[in-house]
């Protein structure tokens, strides 16, 4: 009876490879009112930090952990509960709060990415959630499915969401063809047939965007709907030096300033996210399959493709999300795609999935419903 009445604030997981977080803020003071979808405090992994969201209404009785303290995965971060509940229940939950840990490897109890044959080449997937609509993610240039971190796990609850690695990047194969938007697509398509997908949803950001699009040009009976975010594809300018630099990068001090270009607070590209990168870039066949895949699409600070111009061909619901702070592609590309809903967010780059995890996760799960 009492536990219902008490609602636990637990480090989440964020990625496969997460295993623990330490606070670096709170939002919400001890005995302040707390609504669903309230931030109440931020965690940050060895990644990126990001806000932890209140999913139950009532009352911050005891932040459990301070400012600077690094806690598990599933540690006990604070406890919300009503101003009914006695202050002796309150501590009686605390003391007997379990973490639980899988036995052996800490990512055991995470969900664990798997791999399909698509077109003849091994594409690497991961998903969450078993019941409710389809969301497939796509992510962006030199990314992985890693990308969605704080966005699919959100997303999971009531729906199935389904991350996948482009070729070229991540644990898919390093062959592209000849890199076009065409080829990709027609891999992705591929990747919903063999995994006998319907009416799917799907996200794509960046280059993911200009991947989804084109999937829903190409096989419309597929899609549901689409969710563009900072999307490739709809207007000519792109920041070339961007592009090139991220291809030639191979020391962390070169890529360093690119990835902060990346987020409205450059403070967001960790160390850590540095060197995953480049420790995903040394893998053999990677910066050919990045190379080839730039040459397709772009042409110095010049964007290659025009898919709005095909845009009255989409009969499925659009909405485009974008930081107002993009410094890879002009947030006014987004007035391009006549039809679709726009949503502009304050204070966020060109990672808006990141930077603004929460208000992006509820602007699709809005949308898709």
């Amino acid at each position: 009876m009492g536990e219902a009445r008490i609602h636990a604030l637990t480090v989440p997981k964020w990625g496969m490879a997460m295993d623990e977080g330490t606070v670096t803020a709170w939002h919400i003071e001890e005995g302040g009112a707390v609504n669903p979808g309230d931030e109440v405090l931020d965690v940050e992994s060895t990644k990126i930090a990001n806000a932890i969201e209140a999913k139950d209404a009532g009352v911050l009785r005891r932040q459990v952990a301070s400012v600077g303290q690094t806690l598990p995965v599933g540690g006990l971060l604070g406890v919300i509960a009503s101003d009914g509940v006695g202050d002796d229940e309150i501590a009686a939950f605390i003391e007997g709060f379990v973490v639980e840990t899988p036995e052996g490897d800490q990512t055991a109890g995470a969900p664990q990415s798997q791999t399909v044959e698509v077109g003849g080449q091994p594409i690497r997937y991961l998903a969450q959630g078993e019941e409710g609509p389809t969301v497939l993610m796509i992510h962006g240039f030199g990314g992985d499915l890693n990308a969605w971190m704080f966005n699919q796990p959100a997303l999971a609850e009531g729906r199935r969401v389904i991350a996948v690695d482009l070729p070229g990047h991540g644990g898919s194969t390093k062959q592209v063809g000849d890199g076009g938007i065409a080829y990709l697509a027609r891999i992705v398509a591929g990747l919903i047939d063999a995994l006998g997908l319907e009416h799917v949803h799907l996200v794509g950001h960046s280059l993911g965007g200009a991947v989804a699009l084109e999937v829903a040009l190409d096989h419309p009976g597929k899609i549901a709907s689409l969710t563009l975010i900072a999307t490739a594809g709809l207007g000519p300018e792109i920041n070339g030096g961007y592009i090139s630099g991220f291809v030639a990068a191979q020391r962390r001090k070169d890529m360093k300033p690119l990835v902060a270009q990346l987020f409205a607070d450059e403070g967001l590209g960790t160390r850590q996210m540095v060197e995953d990168i480049l420790r995903a870039k040394r893998v053999d066949g990677v910066d050919a399959a990045l190379a080839a895949i730039a040459a397709a699409q772009f042409d110095g600070d010049r964007q290659k493709l025009d898919l709005g111009a095909r845009a009255g061909d989409l009969d499925v619901p659009v909405h485009i999300i974008w930081g107002a702070a993009d410094r890879i592609i002009p947030a006014g590309h987004a007035r391009n795609l006549k039809g679709a809903k726009v949503t502009v967010i304050d204070g966020a780059g060109h990672m808006p999935m990141m930077e603004k995890a929460g208000e992006v996760n509820h602007l699709i799960g809005d949308f898709i419903g």
